[in-house]
């Protein structure tokens, strides 16, 4: 599978404002699966509406995104999405928000969250309110929520913001292997670039 852009470019950004991109107004970018990505931009360039655009979430663009060997279903069901603001219900546990994901797909078994809890230091947390929860916390949560689905691609836009580095290379490893069981490619956004990911290609938004 691939995601392919052709000339693609938020309605609300001028030409001006994406010239120098590696991504925005170029003829042809294409994503790969099985292979890992990273965009760096900073604040306000434009790093969430891309990943909305690919998600299929926002059509305020020009230009055209399609993907190749797609089934015939919404981008959703292929494609894994951590958002920036994580979209989470803060009046459910922690482990509410996993299981409100994994009962649509069954894709994890209850061992499995676990162990993915525990490995990001949540075991304690699982059964509290995201509401109490720090927003380190939080995005753990959300990393966990988005491994509970089969994925051609997972995008991650600024994932670890609120984490600490010794926890954000625990769950770039779980994400990373998660990826690899699945052949999947992956999209980082971030301000700058990081050693957490081997990735295949930097990018300049």
């Amino acid at each position: 599978m691939e995601i392919v852009l052709h000339n693609v470019k938020p309605v609300y950004m001028s030409e001006s404002e994406v010239s120098g991109s590696d991504i925005y107004m170029q003829q042809t970018v294409c994503f790969r699966q099985d292979k890992c990505y990273m965009i760096c931009a900073k604040s306000g360039h434009g790093k969430t509406s891309l990943l909305n655009f690919i998600y299929g979430t926002s059509t305020l663009y020009d230009g055209e995104i399609t993907v190749t060997q797609a089934p015939p279903s919404p981008r959703s069901a292929f494609i894994s999405y951590m958002f920036q603001d994580l979209c989470l219900f803060p009046e459910l546990t922690a482990m509410e928000n996993v299981l409100i994901k994994n009962n649509l797909t069954g894709f994890k078994n209850a061992d499995e969250i676990e162990n993915m809890l525990d490995a990001l230091f949540l075991k304690e947390k699982r059964d509290q309110p995201l509401r109490t929860l720090s927003l380190g916390q939080q995005q753990r949560v959300a990393v966990v929520r988005a491994l509970c689905q089969p994925f051609s691609f997972i995008l991650l836009d600024e994932p670890f913001s609120h984490i600490d580095s010794q926890t954000a290379k625990v769950a770039a490893s779980l994400i990373c292997k998660e990826a690899e069981r699945q052949k999947a490619g992956i999209i980082i956004t971030a301000l700058d670039t990081t050693d957490l990911f081997q990735f295949d290609s930097l990018m300049q938004l």
